[in-house]
């Protein structure tokens, strides 16, 4: 196992840059995902881990050894991408072996290693088989095999399920989090989707036009994110953004009107603001109720209503959202579209953010901090 540490890495393909000075420490072994929308960097980052990709400045250490310039073969890393990547010709003890074959590891340390790493994965029954008798989740189960033979001492992954169906993913998400338990060593994957971060990562790192905006765990991100970007990006559905102008505020709490006219109180860490300034209020959806309460409401009108037996979703029109507000309840709830709803938001469940998108602290993370 080791860490991974980058100092100041940038990369820059001529002019255009597009890794902005990343300065990260993955600990000796973590599961750590790098997440965010197409185009941020994130398979740019692992690739360099990997060696694929040359950075243009700043220093990248594994296991405290200086690879800026060290090849790819000879940095203890093994990667897993997208694509399964098998020899269609081989079945799939060769398709395993076939890395350490080039190495010339003996034989028997050969069978020992394929072997073990199949029964990990649950294909040991299916090692005379070829690719094309296999399913998507067996393939990629032996992708991650021919990764384990060779003993890395990280584990690189590129978005390795985008090509399965959507309860395939759940599955192997699970498989993943076994991989990682049984095997304790450093794993760096990259993914698009927040519902995989939330539920493999120790820690996530969210990146936006090549820089890192946080890193923490998965309820960090969701309970304190640092900004409206981190905010929108982690939560499935997505937290609502509702504009708002701060009418008092102190280190306590805060109050603000919305476009509506009602009067919301936050408790967030606002002593830095004033009155009168344009702020952001944030409500994830499964926060809101229809419980009556004399405070912290809001009437909006249902335009659509999504009915998924365990939840139900209700879109709403309401002043200073930019599409519809979203609001999840039970899946009992017999909500219909055209009706007006009483909703309450807990003060302790807002979020605030100023006119730079920087999020007010919430009282929660900050006593948190103190405790630590």
């Amino acid at each position: 196992m080791a860490d991974v540490q980058f100092k100041g890495v940038t990369k820059a393909y001529g002019d255009v840059r597009i890794l902005h000075g990343i300065d990260l420490e993955i600990r000796d072994g973590e599961f750590m995902v790098f997440v965010g929308p197409s185009g941020c960097g994130k398979s740019t980052l692992l690739r360099t881990i990997a060696g694929l990709e040359d950075i243009t400045g700043g220093e990248l250490r594994i296991g405290g050894r200086l690879v800026n310039d060290v090849p790819p073969a000879e940095r203890g890393i093994a990667m897993v991408f997208q694509s399964y990547a098998l020899y269609p010709h081989m079945n799939l003890y060769d398709n395993m072996a076939f890395g350490l074959k080039l190495a010339k590891v003996p034989k028997d340390e050969i069978e020992r290693s394929v072997r073990h790493a199949a029964k990990i994965l649950h294909i040991d029954h299916l090692l005379d088989r070829k690719p094309k008798d296999l399913s998507g989740g067996q393939r990629q189960r032996v992708a991650i095999g021919r990764a384990i033979v060779r003993k890395p001492e990280v584990f690189l992954f590129d978005e390795p399920l985008s090509n399965l169906d959507a309860a395939l993913r759940v599955r192997m998400r699970y498989e993943f989090a076994k991989l990682h338990e049984d095997l304790k060593t450093t794993m760096v994957y990259v993914t698009h989707d927040q519902v995989e971060a939330m539920t493999l990562a120790d820690r996530i790192v969210v990146l936006s036009a090549g820089k890192i905006e946080q890193v923490g765990s998965p309820l960090e991100l969701y309970e304190h994110p640092c900004n409206l970007f981190v905010a929108g990006f982690i939560g499935s559905p997505k937290m609502n953004f509702i504009e708002a102008e701060l009418v008092s505020g102190n280190d306590l709490r805060a109050m603000v009107r919305l476009a509506s006219g009602a009067l919301i109180e936050a408790h967030v860490d606002a002593s830095r603001a004033k009155p009168g300034d344009k702020v952001c209020l944030g409500v994830r959806p499964e926060h809101f109720t229809l419980q009556p309460s004399e405070s912290n409401m809001l009437s909006a009108t249902v335009t659509f209503v999504e009915s998924l037996g365990g939840a139900t979703f209700a879109y709403c029109a309401y002043p200073g959202v930019e599409d519809a507000l979203t609001c999840e309840f039970d899946g009992r709830s017999r909500i219909r579209s055209g009706q007006e709803l009483k909703l309450h938001l807990p003060a302790d469940a807002a979020y605030l953010f100023d006119a730079q998108g920087q999020a007010f602290p919430r009282l929660g993370a900050r006593h948190e901090q103190a405790a630590a």
